[in-house]
């Protein structure tokens, strides 16, 4: 009932790729672990739903903040939680203690703040470098004396040595080396376990792969190379956007479509019409000739897309009706394909997702776990 546009999440897809994350991890230490980026609603596929479905899996899940890691204990998860912001004001601290979280500290204010609020409870603390991505973290020259300071504090259990890359999906970059280099001379002799690979590391620089490896994208099926590189064929994509077309008319040449009449027919042409617009996160710069999966077959996305609907040239599909399915990704058409089109990223079009139903195939999820259904 109601309007057709449609996100279909695929549990059992996603626990498909965790294993590829898993055994990729396992290839370097033997030992690695993954820590599941689910922050930003795990990228609009539904941060609890997707934890619980991974939840007998995974060695732990990463969020953007604490309202997100309250989110999935409420839910039963008893994982560890990391806290990939930190913390923000010094009253967190508390929460963190209580619900057991972990948390990345980038900044001298939040080693300032655990000496003057010390926690009763242990806690492993992430201390991040900047190694070359020149956002968050500690300079390489800073970071042992920041590992000093938090390595004298009671409360810490442990000191996980993290950075991030800046340019692990570009294969004919050498950045990520350059960062991987530095990470690793300026952490030569420090004790503890090692995090550094987001999904395009952890596929492409094995060197990379440590005791603790976050992807994020990857888990949802989407390679993370802007250019076709092998481990697409091995993923299965977790989330399918359909819609539907609600109108079919046909036109005459030179007949303007859309918004600004910015495409013009060029022969007789079928229009059809797919509830769905940038309203629901679709791009609207999707430019023409973006493909859309019907009836087994890509049509071409034609006019400026409108706020609750697109439009799509369906002349070579005579027998397309009112009421078939429309794809805008998914396992036929990937969101890669889609992303270029409209000069982005799939990161990008996931989550600006909006508005749109969600609907979870696969293993059965309930709305919460017991807490001593899965330990940690």
């Amino acid at each position: 009932m109601g309007r057709p546009a449609t996100a279909t999440i695929n549990l059992d897809a996603l626990r498909h790729n965790y294993r590829i994350a898993q055994q990729l991890s396992a290839r370097s230490t033997g030992n690695g672990q993954v820590m599941a980026v689910v922050k930003a609603d795990a990228y609009s596929h539904g941060a609890t739903a997707c934890a619980i479905a991974l939840a007998d899996m995974a060695s732990g899940f990463a969020v953007a903040c604490i309202e997100e890691a309250l989110e999935l204990r409420a839910a039963g998860i008893k994982q560890p939680i990391l806290l990939l912001e930190g913390f923000f004001e010094p009253s967190e601290l508390a929460m963190i203690g209580q619900y057991r979280l972990d948390t990345v500290i980038h900044h001298q204010y939040q080693i300032d703040a655990l000496v003057a609020h010390p926690l009763d409870h242990p806690v492993r603390l992430w201390l991040k470098m900047d190694s070359g991505m020149g956002r968050v973290g500690f300079t390489p020259d800073e970071y042992r004396r920041a590992w000093g300071q938090l390595n004298g504090l009671s409360f810490v259990k442990d000191i996980v040595l993290m950075s991030h890359f800046a340019c692990a999906d570009e294969s004919d970059n050498d950045h990520a080396q350059q960062q991987l280099t530095m990470f690793n001379t300026c952490t030569h002799g420090l004790p503890g376990e090692r995090s550094f690979c987001n999904s395009a590391g952890l596929v492409a620089l094995k060197e990379a792969r440590g005791e603790w490896n976050r992807p994020g994208l990857l888990l949802y099926g989407v390679s993370p190379f802007p250019k076709a590189h092998g481990i697409e064929q091995n993923l299965k994509p977790v989330m399918e956007l359909s819609s539907a077309i609600i109108s079919i008319k046909e036109i005459p040449a030179g007949s303007p479509v859309g918004y600004g009449s910015q495409w013009i027919t060029q022969r007789p042409t079928r229009i059809g019409v797919v509830a769905i617009g940038y309203a629901d996160g679709y791009p609207r710069h999707a430019a023409n000739g973006t493909p859309v999966f019907i009836n087994g077959c890509r049509v071409p996305l034609v006019g400026r897309v409108s706020m609750d609907m697109l439009t799509v040239d369906l002349t070579d599909l005579p027998d397309v009706q009112i009421g078939d399915r429309a794809i805008l990704w998914g396992e036929e058409l990937p969101i890669n394909e889609v992303a270029q089109g409209a000069g982005t990223i799939p990161y990008q079009l996931l989550c600006n997702l909006n508005r749109v139903p969600v609907q979870y195939h696969g293993l059965p999820v309930p709305d919460r776990l017991d807490f001593d259904e899965v330990g940690i």
